[in-house]
């Protein structure tokens, strides 16, 4: 369909178009069913330095109720994301994860304890959490760690990682 001046579609595409020249070239989008906005407020509270960016609401141009929101921008330190409101269609999986580097064991249980709850853990620092998108909480040795073949094994068997127990089995 060709968009018209006066059909509204030109102006939202150039409102859209505007406030996508402010972000990164490559920004993740995440397709929830009707809670993105909860999805993003979980999110807010549990990365530092983040904040809500802007939003899309719904208009009469959009699919499903014309209210409510059907996109907001966020940022999660310093990592530009996209959540939408877009209905029952797609499932988050494993497919597609987010790596959190950690510095400590405590940032490593502090991120495990709060994207894990209400998702699943999984294996080797996987987890999903209560809206079905998959994390890796990885400390920042870990690549190292696990060029060892005892590390390496030692991480096969946790699902929250353990520096300590990584580091220990690397020098066995």
């Amino acid at each position: 369909m060709q968009a018209t001046p006066d059909d509204g579609l030109h102006h939202d595409r150039q409102e859209f178009m505007s406030a996508l020249e402010k972000f990164p070239r490559i920004t993740p989008f995440l397709w929830f069913d009707s809670n993105a906005e909860e999805a993003v407020e979980f999110y807010l509270t549990v990365f530092k330095n983040s904040r809500r960016l802007d939003e899309m609401p719904k208009s009469d141009h959009t699919p499903g109720p014309k209210v409510g929101v059907l996109t907001i921008a966020f940022e999660l330190d310093g990592q530009t994301f996209t959540a939408l409101n877009g209905g029952q269609h797609f499932k988050f999986n494993e497919a597609v994860s987010f790596v959190v580097r950690c510095d400590s064991q405590e940032e490593v249980d502090y991120y495990w304890a709060k994207l894990s709850e209400g998702g699943s853990d999984g294996q080797c620092g996987w987890l999903k959490d209560k809206f079905g998108v998959s994390w890796q909480i990885v400390p920042a040795p870990l690549p190292d760690l696990i060029k060892h073949p005892k590390a390496m094994q030692a991480m096969l068997k946790m699902a929250k990682l353990d520096i300590a127990e990584l580091e220990r089995a690397a020098q066995s």
